[in-house]
C-alpha cells in the first residue's frame, strides 16, 4: 500500500480573521484538535461530517478546500460539539459563519438553494404538503392552512421584499448558477473518471493474474 503525499498549494489565513471578526467566534483559534466535537457529533454517526476537520482546515488556511467541502453543509446545528468542547470553541457558530462566507462566494449547495427558493416563493423553507397533509389537518379539526404566510398573501410579499432588500435573492441566484456550472463540469469529467476506473480495474486484474501465475509456477 502506497502513501500519497498531499501538497498544499495555497494557504490563506485571512479566512480565520474573517471568521473571528464576530466577537462570539474569538475562540476559534483556541481549538487544539482533541476530537471531542467529531466524537460526539450526531450527524457524524450517519454522514461523513467531521467537525474537527472543518476547524483544522480553517486554522490551516485551506480556504478553497474548506468552503467548497460538502462537509460544511452536513452540520445539523444541534450544538452538541459546542456544549462538549473543553476549550469552549463555538464550533457550530463557526460553521454557520463559514456557510455564510461560502454562500457569499456562490458556493451554496443545491439542496440549500432549493430551500432558499422555497422561502422566497412560499414564505417557508419547507412549504406545506399536498392533499394528504390538508386532510390530516381536517381530521384534527384544524383549518386546511395554518395561520402562517400560507394564509396571509400580504405577509409573503413582505418576506419577498426582505429577501430582495437584504441581497439574499442575489445570493440564491448566484448559488444556483454556480451549482449548474459545477454539475456541468462534473458531467464533462464523468467519461474521464470512468476511463480511469476501467484502467485501474484492468491493472488490478493484470496484477492478480501475474500473482496467480507466480504462485502456480513450479519451484526450482
Amino acid at each position: 500500500m502506497s502513501i500519497k503525499r498531499e501538497t498544499i498549494k495555497k494557504i490563506d489565513h485571512k479566512l480565520v480573521e474573517e471568521v473571528v471578526e464576530d466577537e462570539l467566534l474569538e475562540r476559534f483559534k483556541s481549538c487544539y484538535q482533541c476530537g471531542t466535537c467529531s466524537g460526539g457529533c450526531p450527524s457524524g454517526r450517519r454522514t461523513a461530517m467531521r467537525t474537527r476537520e472543518l476547524i483544522r482546515q480553517g486554522l490551516a488556511g485551506l480556504t478553497d478546500e474548506l468552503l467548497s467541502s460538502d462537509l460544511l453543509w452536513l452540520c445539523s446545528t444541534c450544538y452538541t460539539c459546542a456544549e462538549r468542547c473543553p476549550r469552549d470553541v463555538p464550533s457550530t457558530d463557526i460553521i454557520l459563519k463559514l456557510r455564510n462566507i461560502a454562500a457569499h462566494r456562490g458556493l451554496m449547495r443545491g439542496p440549500h438553494v432549493a430551500v432558499c427558493k422555497n422561502l422566497f416563493n412560499t414564505g417557508h423553507g419547507v412549504p406545506i404538503g399536498g392533499e394528504p397533509w390538508l386532510t390530516f389537518r381536517k381530521t384534527l379539526k384544524l383549518s386546511p392552512l395554518p395561520p402562517t404566510v400560507h394564509s396571509f398573501p400580504e405577509a409573503l410579499k413582505e418576506v419577498q421584499t426582505i429577501v430582495k432588500e437584504t441581497g439574499f435573492e442575489q445570493l440564491i441566484t448566484q448559488g444556483e448558477a454556480v451549482q449548474k456550472e459545477m454539475i456541468k463540469k462534473e458531467q464533462e469529467m464523468t467519461p474521464q473518471k470512468i476511463k480511469a476506473l476501467e484502467d485501474q480495474l484492468q491493472k488490478l486484474k493484470a496484477d492478480a493474474e501475474k500473482a496467480k501465475k507466480a504462485q502456480e509456477a513450479p519451484k526450482k
